[in-house]
């Protein structure tokens, strides 16, 4: 698909990635956001678009909207009647799910640019990955093939990765002076990454800081390679990637806030023992949702990739 301008639905935004959709895409000189849905807040003014108020639309009110494009913001297990309608009334929407509904569905492309970035471009049906898993999948994809077991990923989000629903992983009392492990073992993403990139063991917590992740990520290699062999791998498997940085020091995830790119650097090397460790930082809700969001939609439509999207020189 290639047009040069597109009408937009955005279906579930109360949460933190539906504010930092909104906030990227009324500037997107390409989109004009037709609607904005959400069940609590209906009848309020979306913020940032004044002429805007939030509706409670049901999936075939939905889909009689007519969009050229939906992006689904909403909790997981939601999604699948939005889409059913939709494809019985506009087929040809183009649709950017960030729930985890669709990661898994063969008919459905798997929204990571850096490695399906030619699949995305004319796709209307793209799931967009979760916020450790772009992470991880950032970090083993261009040694998948020189390690010999499972990476493990050893990551730490800031608590908006939790949602807004009250949990104690975004309870500030619960995390105050605190580093919070959960779910050590079969991971949503890690499997997600499991299936798309390969085989990596993640270990999640979450600290105290609103935003951003970073990931330690420990690979047992094969073959012994030195430091400099090591990150030279990431540079020409990045070489022309706009939204990914290679750094030779260890990146920091205060310095991923409020970015739209990972970095990935920190490189370290036991040769003896063949292993090696990689750092990756990102913002969770921006690469690691909403502006990754943005990228699939532009690829999807035929708009220059980065465009609504900042950039910074290399």
């Amino acid at each position: 698909m290639t047009i040069t301008k597109a009408r937009l639905g955005l279906v579930g935004a109360r949460g933190h990635v539906g504010q930092e959709l909104i906030s990227l895409l009324r500037r997107h000189p390409r989109f004009e956001i037709a609607f904005v849905s959400s069940r609590t807040q209906p009848g309020q003014p979306v913020p940032g678009l004044e002429d805007l108020r939030f509706e409670d639309l049901d999936a075939e009110a939905i889909a009689e909207k007519g969009a050229d494009a939906v992006v689904l913001a909403l909790p997981n297990d939601l999604s699948r009647p939005v889409v059913a309608a939709i494809d019985a009334v506009k087929p040809d929407t183009v649709i950017v799910d960030v729930s985890a509904d669709h990661r898994f569905d063969d008919a459905w492309v798997y929204g990571l640019p850096e490695r399906l970035r030619g699949t995305i471009a004319g796709s209307t049906r793209i799931a967009n990955p979760g916020c450790y898993a772009t992470a991880a999948a950032l970090a083993v994809g261009p040694v998948i093939a020189l390690i010999e077991r499972p990476a493990q990923a050893f990551g730490v989000s800031g608590y908006s990765g939790a949602g807004t629903t009250p949990s104690p992983r975004n309870d500030s009392e619960a995390l105050r002076d605190n580093l919070m492990p959960y779910h050590l073992v079969g991971h949503l993403h890690e499997r997600e990454v499991t299936r798309h990139v390969g085989p990596v063991c993640l270990m999640p917590h979450v600290a105290a800081f609103f935003r951003g992740i970073t990931m330690t990520v420990s690979l047992d290699l094969r073959e012994p390679l030195t430091k400099d062999a090591l990150q030279a791998i990431y540079e020409d498997a990045y070489t022309g990637e706009p939204l990914v940085k290679i750094t030779a020091e260890i990146p920091l995830v205060r310095d991923a806030v409020n970015q739209p790119w990972a970095t990935i650097g920190g490189f370290t090397v036991d040769l003896e023992r063949r292993r090696g460790v990689v750092v990756v930082t990102l913002d969770n809700l921006l690469k690691g949702a909403a502006s990754q969001a943005l990228q699939n939609l532009n690829l999807a439509l035929g708009f220059p990739e980065l465009e609504g999207i900042a950039s910074w020189p290399r």
